[in-house]
């Protein structure tokens, strides 16, 4: 859900809120703020990481990661990914998120309460950003949404698709029906 603009929030600002149990990411100064998510949300998730996750241990890459994760791109603008593959080398040596650069893919499965933002000023920013690829996965229309940096409009997929990340010649190939069984 995004918060009237009345407010110029910045980065610093919301790592001060306290821990509520909500979300709180900005981006060019909107505040975010989302509730904790569903259980079918969680579960595709927790299937899409698996999917990746044997893909990239296969090929000795690290790199998949899942929030709370302070990804930052600039004073105002702080988000926090369901799932993101990054170069964390930077990262794994200081210990701080805010040396996280490069990411190679970002995924966010909608909520009701995400929809909005995750379709909207998040899909721009990881366009700005020339994030490869986004992916925001509708588990109430067992679908996929990829982005790519320069794209206008998604490749919607329903049934199975591939992913490569940058350093590998191999793909993943992802099938949703397994992610999106009920």
């Amino acid at each position: 859900m995004s918060m009237p603009r009345s407010h110029h929030f910045t980065a610093a600002a919301v790592r001060a809120f306290p821990d509520d149990g909500n979300r709180y990411e900005v981006v060019h100064g909107e505040l975010l703020v989302t509730s904790a998510p569903s259980v079918r949300h969680q579960t595709v998730l927790a299937r899409l990481f698996h999917a990746l996750n044997t893909y990239l241990v296969h090929h000795a890459v690290d790199g998949l990661r899942w929030s709370p994760a302070d990804i930052s791109y600039g004073d105002d603008t702080l988000v926090q990914p369901d799932l993101f593959v990054a170069d964390l080398a930077a990262a794994l040596h200081s210990g701080r998120w805010e040396d996280v650069r490069t990411l190679y893919l970002v995924i966010e499965a909608l909520s009701p309460s995400t929809k909005a933002a995750d379709r909207g000023v998040k899909r721009r920013l990881y366009q700005e950003q020339r994030i490869p690829e986004y992916w925001i996965v509708d588990g109430d229309h067992d679908e996929v949404e990829v982005w790519t940096a320069g794209a206008h409009f998604p490749r919607r997929e329903r049934d199975r698709f591939t992913w490569r990340h940058p350093a590998l010649t191999a793909e993943c190939e992802v099938d949703l029906s397994g992610v999106f069984a009920r």
